[in-house]
Parts: C-alpha cells; sequence; structure tokens
C-alpha cells in the first residue's frame, strides 16, 4: 500500500484533530495564513504552509506528492480561494492524487422549520456564507468529475471538542442559556470529524456525507447538562428576542432543522460520540475538556 501524503488547507481546530489521529504515519502537511501558528501545527504533527491566497513553490512541491487533499478554508466573496490558486495544479500537476476531501457545514439546508433533513434534502441557504459553501461544494465535486477522482463533501454540524464547549464556557462565566423556542441544533465532536475524515479517505468514498450527531437539541440542554455534571447552577435562561447577538450569531437562530447521518453510518462509519451526553460524559470523566492543543491523539 502506498504511503499517504496529506495536504490540509486550512488546518484549524478540526484539521489538527485529524492530524492528531493519524495512526498510519502518513506525512501531513497543512496551512495556515499566520506563522505565528506554524508551532501549533507541528505539535498536531503537521509541516506548516503558510497560505494567503497564492501559490507558493513550497506548496506546489508539497501538493506533487499528495494523495490525499482536504480543504477546509470557507469561500470569499472572490470564490473558494483554494480552488482559486491551485485548480490548474490539481488538473495538470498532481500526478499522485487519488482523493479530495472538502469540510463544509449543514448551513448550506437553511431553514427546514425544524423538519429532519438527509442529503437528499433541498439546500435553502439562508446566509450569505452558506450560499457560497453551495457553491464551493458543487464546484470540488465538478472537478472530481473532470479528473475522475473522488471527491467527498462533508456537511458538518456545530463543532465542539477540548477546549471548545459548554463546560470550559461555564468555566469561564462565558455560558449563556439563550432559549427560543422549538430551536434545535446538530453538534460533532472534533474527534468524529477526524474519525469520519480517516474514513472516507481510507476508502477513496467519493460523495456527500452528513457528518452529526444523533440528537439535535435545544442548546440550553447543553449548558444545563453540562452544569449538571461540574455540579455547578446552570445559568438563567435567556428569552431570544431579547438577547443581545452579533448578527453572526442571530443567524445561526434563524435556522432550525434536524440533520440525519445515516448515510455516513450506511457507508460504515461508527461515530466515536453518538450525541452530546455521550462526549461530554468522556471528557468530564477524562478531563478532556479544558485544552484542545494539549491532548493525546486518538486511536483510530
Amino acid at each position: 500500500m502506498t504511503r499517504k501524503q496529506i495536504f490540509i488547507f486550512g488546518a484549524g481546530y478540526s484539521g489538527r484533530a485529524f492530524a492528531r489521529a493519524n495512526s498510519e504515519a502518513a506525512t501531513i502537511f497543512g496551512t495556515t495564513r499566520s506563522p505565528e501558528k506554524f508551532e501549533a501545527l507541528r505539535q498536531a504533527g503537521i509541516v506548516p504552509l503558510a497560505f494567503d491566497g497564492t501559490l507558493t513553490p513550497e506548496i506546489g512541491a508539497a501538493l506533487r506528492k499528495t494523495t490525499h487533499l482536504v480543504i477546509s478554508v470557507a469561500p470569499e466573496d472572490a470564490g473558494d480561494p483554494v480552488l482559486n490558486a491551485i485548480r490548474a495544479t490539481i488538473i495538470a500537476d498532481m500526478p499522485a492524487l487519488e482523493w479530495i476531501g472538502y469540510l463544509s457545514t449543514v448551513g448550506v439546508y437553511g431553514d427546514h422549520g425544524g423538519g429532519w433533513v438527509d442529503e437528499a434534502a433541498e439546500c435553502r441557504p439562508v446566509s450569505k456564507r452558506s450560499m457560497m459553501r453551495v457553491a464551493a461544494e458543487q464546484e470540488w465535486l465538478r472537478l472530481g468529475e473532470d479528473i475522475d477522482r473522488p471527491a467527498t463533501v462533508l456537511r458538518l454540524s456545530g463543532i465542539y471538542g477540548p477546549g471548545r464547549n459548554a463546560l470550559v464556557n461555564l468555566e469561564n462565566g462565558t455560558a449563556r442559556r439563550l432559549v427560543k423556542p422549538d430551536q434545535v441544533f446538530n453538534r460533532i465532536h472534533c474527534d468524529d470529524i477526524a474519525g469520519a475524515l480517516w474514513y472516507l479517505a481510507d476508502g477513496n468514498r467519493g460523495g456527500i456525507f452528513n457528518v452529526t450527531d444523533d440528537l439535535p437539541a435545544p442548546p440550553q440542554d447543553v449548558v444545563a447538562y453540562a452544569a449538571s455534571l461540574m455540579g455547578v447552577a446552570p445559568p438563567p435562561e435567556i428569552p431570544f428576542d431579547g438577547a443581545e447577538l452579533s448578527p453572526m450569531a442571530r443567524s445561526f437562530y434563524g435556522e432550525n432543522k434536524r440533520v440525519a447521518n445515516a448515510a455516513i453510518k450506511a457507508a460504515g462509519y461508527s461515530f466515536r460520540f453518538r450525541d452530546y451526553r455521550t462526549a461530554f460524559d468522556y471528557m468530564w470523566k477524562s478531563g478532556d475538556w479544558r485544552d484542545g492543543e494539549a491532548r493525546s491523539p486518538m486511536k483510530r
């Protein structure tokens, strides 16, 4: 079997979780806009490179040997910055490429009034950023067809994990329990993003998959559950209509849906954390909830 060389455009929170789960001794390159983040990438097992939207000689050299390409960069007004920079390289100068994985968002579905959606559901993006995501998804899938390589879109729900969760928010005093009647969200632990990515990459599987938990739930319930584990009183409920929120935060509450994950289960992936309760129980018991970087690698 050929050893993988993986290239991650946008090696942020999810990309670093993916790299920490590397049990194959694969070589992993990853980009960041900020050289100040190079050390965090190295600690996750990533060879760091700077990417500001321009294809550099260093990136080009790594791409020529890349077998698996992962994109975790948000589209911009001018389009997908990675596609804009390397489309020609993918077509003409990546002879080893076997698979493309694009990290997207369940935000592409928009608002479905709390109803269930799966990968066949109509995309009704509400926000501009989600509209751009739909366009980027289509471009990556079309490129995969053009070069006859499997391309996979992973639609992620609300991401949490060590260093980024309600336990941390309760500890630092920033947790709030906003209540909007009948509002629910799905979530996904970063280890299951990593696990799903590795599973799909290992099998060179193409298509669209929702990577999300089994339990869409009101956000205030998650905070209350975390408080119960910590043995502290949950913060008071705050009616959504009177809450002070940024425009982006408020826009999230404008989309209400329950996202199904049957397709990736049918493809053979087994979730490590089926819901937030399972994940929070594990994080609290293990102490693996404070720092998202200083963790032992997840074993696949």
